[in-house]
């Protein structure tokens, strides 16, 4: 008797996702010979878009895969509600399949590795199917209720909320059409394709500051369209630090709404990387792009400039290092009830002096290091410390 071997292709899914491409493509032109929709109804369906995307990346992304922060169950509730919208799937799937990319990535057991082409990290692999949930790589979030509920009544729950956006869109703007073709398809295949982006163009287009061990770039462009989800570099060197961009200047409103919801009391336990620990990954990071340039375009005599990188390195390291043992003796003095004042003082004293030098340090170690490049015999305006 001939044994059939079992189809790969998740076809619901694919049914589903070639489906609504197809039906925007061939019915939207149609649809606006006929049809004019309000600013109410792209405004309404901006809205959601982004408060749908920033409960996947502070709920399902954040809060869920990395455990990054904690909050509510009434946040918790809102965050699932508006994600459900966002038609991604359940938070337990999305969050088992998202450990299991960062556990191996780049690797054939990535769900959405990018080796396996730019269009597959994109949208095709969803198209395949993945490896069943393992309750031992989500086994916290099987005691979670809400989540639980969300993943057993999914594909109702999806429907259900969906059409109330809709219908309360479509009330608000009295547009019902419009609403469901601009506040649902419109608005769903931007949702779609500005996360997919995240899979497949954070690990093809951007820069590499902190490690260069996997595909994952750093991309401030992509961070507009992504809620600050484009500095992938970062995120998977830190997959825990609640931040995604953690300077000033970078764009990541899924930080600064966990940041608000912590200073309205509905979040605490923020994870965060101290800027001593990302100090020392981008040392460790360029003293190894250094020292692979120099080899490649000094051949002759790399040996003296190596051991300067090296020296300056290690010196650098070493600072760090004092700064994070002074930093936590004094948190652990501090918390005793009998706290020297005077010693406290003294040890706070010594950080700001450490903390002085290292700065110093830091600004002749990156302006060492641009001296090195620059006497190389090409163009390393690119290779140069961030």
């Amino acid at each position: 008797m001939l044994s059939m071997k079992k189809s790969t292709i998740e076809w619901p899914v694919a049914s589903y996702i070639i489906g609504y491409h197809l039906a925007l493509l061939i019915g939207l032109p149609f649809f606006f010979m006929t049809h004019t929709p309000s600013w109410g109804i792209w405004v309404a369906s901006a809205i959601l878009f982004y408060v749908s995307g920033i409960s996947v990346t502070a709920g399902y992304h954040r809060m869920y895969s990395h455990l990054a922060y904690k909050t509510n169950k009434v946040v918790e509730a809102v965050l699932l509600f508006f994600a459900t919208i966002a038609t991604q799937g359940s938070a337990l799937k999305w969050s088992c399949d998202h450990r299991r990319h960062h556990a191996f990535v780049d690797t054939d057991r990535d769900p959405y590795s990018i080796k396996k082409g730019f269009w597959f990290a994109h949208m095709l692999w969803l198209f395949h199917k993945t490896e069943p949930i393992d309750p031992k790589v989500v086994a916290d979030l099987y005691r979670n209720r809400l989540v639980m509920f969300q993943h057993k009544y999914y594909g109702i729950l999806m429907v259900v909320t969906n059409l109330i956006a809709v219908l309360f869109m479509g009330y608000l703007c009295n547009d019902y059409a419009s609403a469901f073709v601009i506040g649902w398809g419109v608005r769903l295949f931007f949702s779609h394709h500005t996360t997919w982006f995240i899979n497949s163009l954070a690990h093809t287009w951007g820069s590499q500051s902190f490690s260069q061990e996997h595909t994952a770039v750093d991309n401030y462009i992509l961070s507009l369209i992504t809620f600050g989800e484009g500095y992938h570099n970062y995120h998977h060197t830190f997959a825990h630090d609640y931040r995604n961009g953690i300077r000033w200047f970078h764009f990541d409103p899924t930080k600064w709404v966990i940041w608000g919801l912590h200073k309205c009391g509905i979040a605490h336990g923020l994870r965060r990387v101290n800027s001593v620990q990302i100090e020392e990954r981008i040392v460790i990071e360029h003293k190894k792009e250094l020292i692979q340039t120099v080899r490649e375009f000094l051949s002759s005599n790399s040996t003296i400039i190596e051991e300067k990188i090296d020296k300056m390195t290690d010196e650098l390291l070493a600072q760090c290092a004092q700064l994070h043992q002074l930093v936590k003796e004094y948190q652990t003095r501090k918390s005793e009830k009998s706290a020297d004042k005077d010693l406290l003082k003294n040890m706070s004293l010594e950080i700001k002096t450490v903390k002085k030098n290292l700065k110093a340090t830091w600004k002749d170690w990156k302006r060492t290091s641009k001296d090195v490049l620059a006497s190389l015999p090409y163009d390393t305006s690119t290779s140069q410390p961030s």
